[in-house]
């Protein structure tokens, strides 16, 4: 899978804080996770927020922390490294969802802003390691664009933030790249008195799909939260 994380990986930890319902939703499900069912896996684990999250919902869970791209695991090293309950419990892999060693019993599968940049064929061999190892009633949480079909994605607000005397501005807006396939563009300006003004543009590409299409490929029954976050649900058996 490309890196297509690392060139904005600074500014990560802005989208959520503008975005906060998927976390919200997050906490909910996770709520009911039983972590002696097994670890909760992390694909895409990214600058941690979302283990975090995990950590202070379920105190006891283990959890596996997969993220390919260096940038984003350095943040991730060091805040689990900075913490002593995080360091007992968290374990950081640098391989991508396709190759990553999973755990015999899953309790949890979170794959925020994972599963767009793999295609199909290569989500149904993700699917066919992960769902036997899935505990019954496991969730596996996705985090979506909230686009099913290729289509224009008109400019889109993804953060406004003050850091010091610095302002943070960042937007996404995307446009069909062929198949199931769009091609998104991210803008993020740093200005103010402090620096001169400082324009990243990182450009990505994401296959289109919804949460009914992870149903219908994984046969989960599938619930859309929010927007952006849906969560497939392994039978209870």
């Amino acid at each position: 899978m490309d890196d297509f994380y690392s060139p904005v990986a600074e500014f990560y930890d802005l989208v959520p804080r503008a975005h906060a319902e998927g976390e919200a939703a997050l906490r909910e499900i996770l709520a009911e996770v039983d972590p002696n069912a097994g670890p909760v896996v992390d694909i895409g684990a990214g600058t941690g927020r979302t283990c975090r999250i995990v950590a202070e919902v379920l105190p006891s869970a283990k959890i596996l922390a997969c993220e390919p791209a260096p940038a984003m695991r350095a943040v991730l090293t060091h805040d689990v490294v900075a913490d002593e309950d995080l360091r007992r419990r968290v374990t950081i892999v640098a391989e991508p969802a396709e190759t990553v060693v999973l755990p015999d019993s899953i309790s949890a599968l979170i794959v925020f802003g994972v599963l767009g940049h793999i295609g199909s064929d290569a989500r149904r061999s993700l699917w066919e390691r992960v769902l036997p190892r899935l505990a019954p009633g496991a969730p596996v949480l996705v985090e979506l664009l909230p686009v099913t079909r290729p289509a224009t994605l008109p400019k889109m607000e993804l953060a406004r933030e003050q850091i010091g005397e610095l302002r943070y501005e960042g937007w996404l807006e995307a446009e069909p790249a062929g198949g199931d396939l769009i091609r998104m563009t991210s803008t993020w300006q740093i200005s103010g008195d402090a620096a001169p003004t400082r324009v990243v543009h990182n450009v990505s590409e994401w296959h289109t799909f919804g949460i009914e299409d992870l149903a219908e490929e994984t046969g989960l029954a599938g619930v859309q939260l929010t927007a952006q976050t849906g969560v497939l649900r392994a039978p209870r058996h």
